[in-house]
């Protein structure tokens, strides 16, 4: 090896130095870290891995590779690995409960050594089932367990600072693009905006609340379905940037300007949402944050050490789609 050489020891006393096992003289272990720091010398992560019975990569379930919100998490994640030796496999679930479960099967069988699950539609239990093969961290949902870790945001916190917002601007007609109603994420935020207009004494009108997929084209569908009832409101919630921007779309093909006749806001805070015209206010989702700390989060299980962390609070960023009632 050349850095014992160069430091004039053992391979093996080299190794149990890098190991932190070794007892030699003070003189041998400055002597060993100056020829590492002389040879720009890095362990071999894999074959140490190897060694521990590891196959340094971790699993990543996502729903839509294609989303930039799925894009921002991943960049936290690559982040996280940095410098780590970790790997990273990457596979999508679809927004189906069985295919999340093949797709974690599969990257059990590639022996991972834990695995992050992007939200999705699998129960808790399922969750739990799959961590006790290999430490899961996920997203979407509250676990706290030896081998598992949620980290689950109050979205109907997010929802309600989003309406009242708008409700201290002095919009009382407030339309909602909601999310698919089979998702618990919709769900929360739909009762969000609910609570926001209750406590202001706003009667809820059913007809103001659109089913949307959180998808761009549905924001726009559902902007048009508001038209074609002839529905009256001077602002809009939408449940997450993207059918914001399908809404945006909408108004402005209607001559609607946006904020000086109907408001507006989203929830998520994409990277895009700071570059659209005008730049929109929205709700911001750490989603880089939660990326990273869920990484440093698995990696400390797998190193037997206790399941833990914490991302920063949803905040409210208000930006130029919004503007007091006239």
């Amino acid at each position: 090896m050349d850095v014992a050489r160069q430091a004039g020891v053992s391979p093996s006393t080299v190794s149990r130095i890098l190991n932190g096992t070794a007892k030699v003289s003070e003189d041998k272990r400055l002597a060993v870290l100056a020829a590492i720091d002389k040879m720009k010398f890095a362990p071999n992560q894999m074959a140490q891995g190897l060694k521990k019975g590891r196959s340094m990569t971790i699993g990543i379930v996502v729903q839509d590779i294609s989303s930039p919100f799925f894009d921002e998490t991943l960049r936290g994640v690559d982040d996280g690995l940095k410098g780590t030796g970790y790997a990273s496999v990457i596979v999508s679930g679809h927004w189906n409960a069985e295919e999340e479960a093949d797709r974690i099967r599969l990257l059990l069988a590639r022996k991972v050594d834990g695995i992050i699950l992007l939200s999705g539609r699998m129960s808790d239990q399922t969750v739990l089932g799959f961590s006790s093969q290999r430490p899961i961290v996920s997203t979407g949902r509250a676990l706290q367990t030896r081998s598992a870790l949620g980290f689950k945001l109050d979205n109907e916190s997010g929802a309600y600072m989003a309406v009242h917002h708008l409700i201290e601007l002095g919009h009382r007609r407030i339309a909602f693009i909601s999310g698919p109603a089979n998702n618990i994420d919709a769900a929360e935020r739909l009762a969000g905006y609910t609570r926001a207009l209750n406590e202001a004494h706003i009667e809820l009108d059913a007809n103001l609340i659109v089913e949307g997929n959180y998808h761009e084209a549905s924001g726009m569908l559902a902007m048009n379905r508001l038209f074609d009832t002839h529905q009256q409101f001077t602002a809009v919630f939408a449940a997450n940037d993207l059918s914001a921007y399908g809404a945006r779309l909408a108004l402005y093909r209607k001559g609607i300007r946006v904020p000086d006749d109907i408001s507006l806001v989203g929830f998520d805070d994409l990277p895009g949402s700071s570059y659209t015209t005008p730049p929109l206010t929205t709700i911001r989702q750490p989603l880089y944050d939660i990326g990273r700390i869920a990484t440093q989060a698995l990696l400390r299980i797998i190193n037997g050490e206790e399941a833990r962390g914490e991302v920063p609070p949803l905040e409210l960023i208000v930006r130029e789609t919004t503007r007091r009632v006239r």
